[in-house]
């Protein structure tokens, strides 16, 4: 690698506010009563940085890692190996992060936003509760951020003294954002935001994740299926399978230009009424297990164009397609050589 790449390598990662590197988490089992000892690979070596005020997109099919990486962030699960660092402090190693510092740094949106409010709480008690937990303020103080909070996410006052099952999924969601948002976290990790939400109300929380990174300067990892939503609110994007990213790049160069073979077919699956006679590009077979990933490249039993050497030797590493660029695939090595 060249001093010049070695300088911007560094400079970016002195500039993330949240920095991945060499991410694994595996969970031990047990297969049979005595059985061996194997693991399932969740997670199998990931690298992601994001800078404030951006939002970076993680795709791809449900089971291949994606929650994973957003609990290892914060602390939920235990990483096996690799070093994460949010907002200059250490998730991973020997000098782990308090989780109070932790938590007034990211925080997330879950999925579904009725599991993840107490319905025996007002929501005032739902938002000021972690401003009491982190000692922040009296409770004029508090009750004050908490008005503060709500005009911000578009909710009026008397919502205060409402509990969450007065409100619709969309007025939900928006308080989950109100409460993630209220300790002034610098990283705010969306896991499915809108996925549980009915169709004419995701343009409007999209719109206020949008809105509100904008206006506070917050990182959004926005973690989705939806390659819609995430070709509509990412910067950059990062295509994941089996636990390991296997194409990353700004928003353009991946919608635009995909290069890897499942960037290709997720994208072929995405609905458009003006190319109605363009089928999707199929996968063939299921999704290997992550307890005994295949040889090789470990897409290469589902992949259309999967040559001999996909099914042989190491898995491949990451080749430089452009400035802000890269995928892990032979084919792309085979095509830049041959260029």
């Amino acid at each position: 690698m060249s001093d010049t790449l070695l300088h911007r390598s560094a400079s970016q990662d002195a500039e993330a506010l949240l920095s991945v590197k060499g991410l694994k988490v595996h969970y031990p089992v047990r297969q049979g009563w005595r059985g061996r000892s194997l693991a399932v690979r969740a997670v199998d070596g990931v690298d992601l940085s994001l800078r404030a005020g951006q939002c970076l997109g993680l795709v791809g099919e449900s089971g291949c890692g994606k929650s994973t990486i957003a609990q290892a962030i914060l602390g939920l699960v235990p990483a096996t190996s690799g070093h994460i660092r949010v907002d200059g402090h250490d998730i991973t190693g020997g000098r782990r992060a308090d989780p109070m510092q932790l938590a007034r740094s990211a925080q997330m949106v879950f999925q579904d936003p009725m599991s993840s409010l107490n319905p025996r709480q007002t929501i005032r008690e739902i938002l000021a509760g972690p401003l009491r937990l982190h000692g922040m303020g009296n409770r004029d103080e508090r009750d004050a951020r908490v008005q503060e909070m709500l005009r911000l996410v578009g909710m009026k006052p008397d919502a205060a003294s409402r509990r969450p099952d007065e409100f619709s999924g969309g007025q939900r969601q928006r308080l989950c954002i109100a409460r993630a948002l209220i300790l002034n976290p610098k990283l705010v990790i969306c896991d499915e935001p809108v996925s549980a939400l009915d169709v004419s109300i995701r343009a409007q929380i999209i719109n206020l994740l949008l809105e509100l990174k904008d206006e506070l300067g917050i990182a959004l990892l926005l973690i989705s299926h939806d390659l819609g939503v995430v070709e509509h609110m990412s910067d950059r994007i990062a295509v994941m399978y089996l636990g390991r990213i296997v194409e990353e790049g700004g928003w353009r160069e991946i919608f635009t230009d995909p290069a890897h073979p499942y960037t290709r077919a997720l994208i072929s699956a995405i609905p458009d009424p003006l190319h109605r006679d363009q089928a999707p590009e199929r996968l063939r077979g299921e999704i290997p297990s992550p307890l005994n990933p295949p040889p090789g490249c470990a897409f290469h039993p589902r992949c259309p164009v999967a040559m001999d050497r996909c099914s042989a030797g190491a898995n491949p590493e990451f080749t430089t397609i452009g400035p802000d660029h890269r995928g892990r695939c032979h084919l792309i090595e085979s095509e830049l050589q041959d260029a």
